[in-house]
């Protein structure tokens, strides 16, 4: 199978994109399951690339339900080094509006259900997470959106990311007090993309969509599945736009970047004590450390 530096995790119709050549469905398994769907390889810019739907074509999986470690695994196993992620997210500031555009640099991590690490079962590693996205790719997103000028779509750079657990969107309690905390958005997905990302040394950054206001904003209806989709589908084409500017930049100059280099210093355990079965499973990332 040809290696692919570039992956993209989003809605299914960032795979549905006119300028995506020579596509191909492929099947991966990983040691953690099937990923959410079959991945999605073609050409675009030129340049190889990878798209998985997060939450299989269908929409099938909870957030709580996403096969996060499989999904993660599986673009590793296809040679991903860069994984721009696009999902929906809720407004938390007032000028952060509906269909504008943001590409956050810090997360809040407030799930409590979920497996967000590759490690355990005889393995221990504490990866640096301080900065839990890649600035020089985050930096490449903003800047395709800004050099496409789209009218309509403002760009926030930076902000913070609340991750959720959901599936019930936040009380006016509680998106009051990530408002206190200064946090930009909200989502349900996108932290446990990227502490994952981080352990399999890719890249990561999010383009966030916003949809909605959440439900603290007095002068707008609280957030309804409706709401979201609309908004999604609205801004559905600009992703479309932006994702292929950047995988046109990366293309041109792929940055370095720390996430390459992440599990160097992160792995506390001798590879040599490590149970035989947990090794076989973490080959693909461990085998540059062996």
């Amino acid at each position: 199978m040809a290696q692919v530096k570039i992956g993209i995790i989003g809605g299914s119709g960032l795979y549905k994109m006119d300028a995506l050549k020579d596509v191909e469905e492929v099947r991966v398994d990983t040691p953690f399951g099937p990923p959410s769907d079959n991945l999605i390889l073609g050409t675009l810019e030129g340049t190889q690339v990878a798209f998985l739907a997060r939450h299989g074509r269908n929409h099938a999986f909870l957030p709580t339900e996403l096969p996060f470690r499989a999904n993660i695994y599986a673009m590793k196993s296809l040679g991903v080094e860069y994984l721009i992620s696009a999902s929906a997210v809720g407004s938390l500031k007032e000028e952060v509006k509906p269909l504008d555009m943001v590409v956050p640099d810090q997360f809040i991590d407030r799930t409590k259900n979920r497996v967000s690490t590759f490690f355990g079962d005889g393995i221990v590693a504490h990866i640096a997470f301080g900065d839990p996205v890649c600035h020089r790719l985050a930096g490449l997103l903003a800047e395709a959106v800004e050099s496409l000028q789209l009218p309509e779509i403002t760009l926030h750079r930076g902000g913070t990311y609340v991750c959720m657990e959901g599936p019930a969107f936040s009380t006016k309690a509680e998106s009051n007090l990530y408002r206190s905390w200064g946090a930009s958005v909200i989502g349900m997905t996108n932290l446990t993309e990227a502490k994952l990302a981080r352990e399999a040394e890719i890249a990561y950054a999010t383009l966030a969509l916003v949809t909605d206001y959440d439900c603290w904003h007095p002068d707008h209806d609280s957030v309804t599945v409706d709401m979201v989709l609309a908004n999604l589908q609205r801004n559905g084409v600009n992703a479309q736009k932006v994702i292929q500017e950047t995988v046109r930049r990366l293309n041109q100059n792929p940055p370095a970047s720390d996430a390459h280099s992440a599990l160097k210093y992160a792995i506390l355990t001798s590879l040599d004590k490590v149970p035989v079965a947990t090794k076989e499973k973490l080959a693909l990332l461990l085998r540059k450390y062996s």
